[in-house]
């Protein structure tokens, strides 16, 4: 399966912090993993606002994932074009995107966000 991890779930891998269910996507190695340059943009911006729930390096982040095995999704406008057929479920932008950029691609979006479960698609919902 060729999943895309959503900006928390990335957070807790490189914390070592994956709830079990989450775990099991990431840890089974017929799984290809993907990030997205939105979730970096969003570690350095809600980190710059001071939530604690961002705290992680963006650099050390990026550099680990990297490390890590997963493969870099650019964002494209075919990603951003499809955000404004989307049904207004969910407001934050980076979400949006990630979801845009799953369905367009043919991943799975993994996500602890209830929200984002509601879209049509491959979207797998871990609990937090």
């Amino acid at each position: 399966m060729r999943i895309l991890l959503d900006t928390h779930i990335l957070l807790w891998a490189a914390a070592g912090a994956l709830p079990a269910d989450a775990a099991r996507y990431v840890m089974d190695m017929q799984n290809a993993l993907f990030f997205s340059p939105a979730s970096i943009w969003e570690v350095v911006i809600k980190q710059g606002l001071g939530r604690a729930d961002f705290s992680a390096d963006p650099v050390s982040l990026y550099n680990g994932l990297l490390g890590a095995g997963y493969q870099e999704l650019p964002i494209t406008s075919k990603h951003t074009l499809l955000i404004g057929v989307l049904p207004e479920l969910h407001k934050d932008p980076f979400d949006r995107i990630l979801l845009a950029q799953s369905a367009s691609e043919g991943l799975s979006l993994l996500t602890s966000d209830k929200t984002l479960a509601q879209y049509p698609g491959a979207v797998i919902l871990v609990s937090a």
